[in-house]
């Protein structure tokens, strides 16, 4: 066993076990057993696992992509920099520059490459399955897993459109097996070629699309389908299932990222704003532009709620204390008039005497009058002692005004 056959043998045994165990769910759903088209549906089961295990390397593939568009500019402005400058010391200052800018944007011009630099040694390992099938069913090669002889014969020879999964067009005589193997070079290619037109030009802005690296990635796109086609000559009818089924889940999981979370500036994103506004517009809502990829949505403002305002309502006047009752400075209180302002700004000398009428009774205290045209009156000097103290002898100092109480 060579180094190569060496380090693909566990990848073989893993893919070997991966499709006869899909093979048996099919068995259980109600498939036929022996040479059916059940083992063809397993290598779908197979691309599926495989994918569906390759999800965080497919998204690590998205952040890498729009970090490398994103970085274009400055990626301009070095290479400008270094433009006439052919010694290596500007031309390692620029691979320094340049590694320092994928570091602060934590991207990596490999890391989209990622998804296919991991399905290429399943690739490999399942070429070499289904190139290994005939030996495996004639007893001339070791079993791989759970392929042993009768199981490897099965798959031989189960057929899609009469072409077996073993078949490679350079291999066989039959018209019809070529001309289905045809068709199937032809579906893989097309899928390769649509899948990378719709990650570089549905999904990049329109500054990413100029510059060295977007013409690199147009002539891939043109390459990568022209190789397929040449190579796919010498594949097994069961790879290029495998191939063509891997390219069609990859435009369902593209045209679902690129519709949800397109990149800033590119088609995309202006075909996303396009159906929120239309939607939010359909519901009344505004929505607002530039807000930096993000779109944020603005409702409509409503009115306040008219809170209700507390009526000023006066207390009624039968809960006021008498006007005498109080031991301090006579001060009574109703409804924010004092009771006494009548008796010492002017009111009668009767009305300030022991006989006060309660507070029940009280009349609204009238006006006050100006300090200077205050009347005597007694227990204006604030120390009268209870409602039985009498006013108005001549020996009582006149009343202050309310000016001069202070």
């Amino acid at each position: 066993m060579d180094f190569f056959s060496t380090i693909l043998f566990p990848i073989e045994w893993v893919v070997a076990w991966i499709m006869y165990l899909c093979h048996q769910v099919l068995l259980f759903i109600g498939f036929q057993e022996g040479p059916s088209f059940a083992w063809v549906l397993s290598i779908v089961g197979l691309v599926i696992i495989i994918r569906i295990i390759l999800i965080p390397l497919f998204f690590k593939q998205i952040k890498a992509s729009r970090g490398m568009q994103m970085i274009q500019p400055e990626m301009k402005a070095i290479q400008n920099k270094y433009k006439n400058k052919k010694d290596p010391a500007s031309r390692e200052a620029m691979s320094r520059e340049t590694m320092e800018l994928y570091r602060k944007h934590g991207t990596n011009p490999f890391a989209s490459c990622l998804p296919i630099l991991a399905q290429s040694p399943i690739f490999f390992a399942l070429f070499r399955v289904l190139h290994g099938l005939e030996g495996i069913a004639n007893g001339t090669a070791k079993t791989i897993g759970p392929i042993n002889q009768d199981v490897a014969s099965d798959i031989e020879q189960s057929s899609i459109f009469g072409a077996k999964l073993s078949d490679v067009f350079l291999q066989t005589d039959d018209l019809q097996v070529k001309l289905v193997i045809a068709g199937l070079i032809l579906a893989m290619v097309a899928t390769t070629f649509f899948t990378q037109r719709q990650l570089t030009m549905k999904n990049m802005p329109k500054a990413a699309l100029e510059g060295p690296a977007a013409q690199t990635q147009k002539m891939m796109l043109y390459a990568f389908p022209l190789i397929f086609a040449i190579s796919g000559v010498n594949f097994p009818v069961g790879v290029l299932v495998y191939w063509t089924t891997t390219n069609l889940w990859s435009m369902g999981q593209q045209f679902y990222t690129i519709r949800k979370m397109p990149a800033p500036g590119s088609e995309a994103e202006k075909a996303l704003k396009a159906r929120q506004a239309k939607k939010a517009a359909a519901k009344g809502i505004t929505l607002d532009e530039g807000t930096g990829g993000t779109t944020a949505v603005i409702e409509q403002p409503r009115g306040q709620r008219q809170q209700p305002k507390r009526k000023n309502r006066q207390k009624p006047a039968g809960q006021q204390r008498p006007a005498g009752s109080s031991g301090g400075s006579q001060t009574a209180s109703t409804s924010g008039t004092p009771a006494a302002d009548g008796a010492a700004s002017g009111g009668s000398p009767a009305d300030a005497s022991g006989s006060a009428e309660p507070a029940g009774t009280a009349k609204p205290s009238a006006k006050a009058k100006p300090a200077g045209n205050a009347k005597p009156g007694g227990g204006a000097n604030g120390s009268s002692k209870g409602s039985g103290s009498t006013a108005g002898k001549n020996s009582q100092p006149k009343a202050k005004g309310p000016g001069a109480a202070d």
